[in-house]
């Protein structure tokens, strides 16, 4: 099938990861993949007005294009701003630690 190319829709939560594969058109946006693999069925969690999209941790948009064999993912929001967690650490004279 030249004109389908095989794509995978992850997202991700602390509990529960899902990569699900799908075969789509050539001319298949970021968001009708998306759409296509159904992954907004199994999270209520994704919102694609308010989560970030990328293609293998780099960031793109909703009608970017896609490659064969991109793995689009839906990324959650920070509970937590690292800067603002490090500025807090350093207010309280806490060692600041690589990793930690």
């Amino acid at each position: 099938m030249p004109d389908k190319i095989m794509v995978e829709v992850a997202f991700a939560l602390p509990s529960k990861q899902i990569i699900i594969p799908v075969l789509v058109h050539k001319d298949c946006t970021v968001k009708e993949a998306i759409e296509l693999s159904g992954i907004q069925l199994k999270f209520d969690e994704i919102d694609l007005n308010v989560n970030d999209v990328g293609i293998f941790g780099k960031l793109t948009t909703l009608d970017g294009a896609l490659r064969e064999r991109d793995r689009i993912e839906i990324y959650r929001p920070l509970i937590a701003d690292p800067k603002e967690i490090r500025r807090q650490r350093a207010a309280e004279g806490k060692d600041m630690k690589k990793g930690g």
